[in-house]
């Protein structure tokens, strides 16, 4: 998935500062908020997924991929990292 952003950004040369990426992604963040805070009547309903919300994960996953681009870190092994963190606060 990162090298399919990394083709995108180069494609359309929308490189930009890590920090205008972080920024991007919290915006995307806070659209993915709104959405689900209207589907659900701000709490009074079941989340239910539609394709709203599908779009806005999507937006946020491309924004955080872009930022993993801009810091040149390997997003998988970021998450294989995590993993291994979070396993390891299992254990214990």
């Amino acid at each position: 998935m990162q090298k399919l952003v990394s083709r995108f950004i180069e494609k359309y040369k929308l490189h930009t500062s890590a920090e205008i990426r972080y920024i991007d992604l919290v915006s995307e963040i806070g659209e993915l908020g709104g959405e689900i805070a209207k589907s659900t009547d701000y709490g009074k309903k079941e989340l239910m997924k539609n394709e709203k919300i599908q779009d806005e994960i999507g937006d946020c996953l491309f924004s955080l991929l872009a930022l993993f681009e801009e810091f040149g870190i390997d997003a998988e092994e970021a998450l294989k990292n995590a993993i291994c963190k979070y396993e390891n606060r299992f254990k214990e």
